[in-house]
């Protein structure tokens, strides 16, 4: 005697549960609201591991505001369970081999849809490529699914891009990058490459800074202008990762930091807020991750040693406009040839300030690179340095022998990130 098959919704929570126990499982994503909540849009839920237990991590986002709660699996399984009862008409399952929905319709009746990967998903921001094949799975049986076209380049390629922050985010359309059904407004599709880099480095030194994993963490944004990447870093450690995250903003324009607050009151955001204020005024504070993009000439020096003072786990620079040693250098004389081009001499003072501080950054205990933040078709000011607390310290004499050579070698009498930390130490 054969048992009778199993419910698409049964079926449904089973992949789920096989996805979590191979940690396969991308995200689930509850959509078409109904129900008893006008307000409440999705739910998006991750996996998540909190002091070393698995947790789902459940994010309401609702018209004006989001809500986070990580729960337990078996708890959050079951919230979701009701959700879809009550709540919503589908409910996503994202993998890296596809996705499957599970569609409740009007009366009642489940439906489960099967993609392979590359075809269309919830919540996705690429091009949806690729053929759609349907599995539908009620009592009457379960269907098989047609063998699945090769996968075009496109669809290969298409698979292979992540994005580091969701194309749905509520701060997104806040702020212009995307309209009220969540699509990328074409004038913005540099700055949102933009964000997802920046987000994109920021969750590898996040790996990297072990002492910062499970812990509440303070962020701290110099120049935050319009508050892009602010809101942007703020979201991936509170929606994303589930943390207890407190970030500010620090911009000298007021009505910035004016239309920055306005922005995250609306969407309720805790633990954002922005202040009037300038690098070199800012009273310093402990701070976990210090953050200074396009900081003019020495600004970047003063971020550098407000980080280092205040004893950041990661700090994270663009510099912008290096006029400090360039009026100094004293070209040896088998260099003259090239650098009676300005614009070799600006290259070459912009190479020696940002190499400069790397190496007294990694005097201060920092494992430090300095590498290309965005390509240059997005902006002229694409450096990034980037600068992580190491675990275990490192004699700092080699470092700084590197900076007095380099120094004497062009003529550098002074650079302003050295002379703070003399000042200070």
């Amino acid at each position: 005697m054969t048992s009778p098959p199993s419910s698409p919704r049964d079926q449904f929570f089973g992949e789920v549960r096989a996805a979590l126990a191979s940690q396969s499982l991308t995200k689930l994503v509850l959509a078409g609201a109904r129900g008893p909540r006008p307000d409440l849009q999705r739910v998006l839920v991750r996996p998540l591991t909190l002091k070393g237990r698995a947790c789902l991590s459940l994010t309401y986002n609702h018209r004006t505001r989001d809500v986070t709660k990580n729960l337990p699996v078996e708890e959050g399984l079951a919230t979701i369970a009701a959700l879809i009862d009550d709540s919503f008409d589908n409910l996503h399952l994202l993998t890296p081999e596809g996705e499957l929905q599970l569609a409740i319709s009007r009366k009642g009746k489940a439906t489960l849809r099967r993609s392979r990967a590359g075809a269309a998903s919830a919540g996705g921001d690429t091009a949806r490529v690729g053929a759609k094949v349907d599995v539908r799975l009620g009592t009457e049986g379960i269907g098989t699914p047609a063998t699945p076209p090769p996968a075009s380049p496109a669809s290969a390629h298409d698979r292979a891009k992540r994005r580091f922050v969701d194309i749905a985010a509520p701060f997104l359309v806040e702020l212009g990058v995307t309209d009220a059904e969540h699509r990328l407004i074409p004038s913005m599709a540099r700055k949102w490459k933009q964000i997802n880099k920046f987000i994109e480095v920021l969750s590898h030194a996040f790996e990297a800074a072990t002492s910062l994993q499970g812990q509440p963490v303070r962020v701290l944004d110099f120049g935050s202008g319009k508050g892009y990447l602010t809101f942007a870093v703020h979201d991936h450690l509170r929606r994303t990762l589930g943390l207890e995250a407190e970030v500010r903003g620090v911009e000298l324009r007021e009505d910035m930091v004016r239309l920055c607050n306005d922005a995250a009151r609306r969407l309720d955001l805790a633990g954002l807020a922005f202040e009037q204020g300038d690098v070199r005024g800012h009273a310093p504070g402990a701070v976990d991750i210090m953050i200074a993009l396009h900081a003019c000439d020495t600004a970047t020096d003063h971020a550098m040693h407000m980080g280092i003072r205040s004893g950041a786990q990661i700090i994270m620079c663009s510099p912008c406009c290096h006029k400090e040693i360039r009026p100094q250098l004293q070209s040896p004389p088998p260099l003259l040839p090239m650098l009676q081009h300005g614009i070799h001499l600006g290259q070459q003072a912009e190479m020696l300030t940002d190499s400069l501080r790397a190496l007294l950054l990694e005097a201060e205990g920092y494992d430090t690179q300095v590498f290309e933040f965005t390509s240059l078709e997005h902006t002229s000011k694409n450096k990034m340095i980037l600068a992580v607390k190491r675990a275990a310290p490192r004699p700092a004499e080699v470092a700084r022998a590197q900076v007095k050579e380099i120094k004497a070698f062009y003529g550098i009498r002074e650079q302003c990130l050295e002379v703070l930390l003399d000042a200070t130490r």
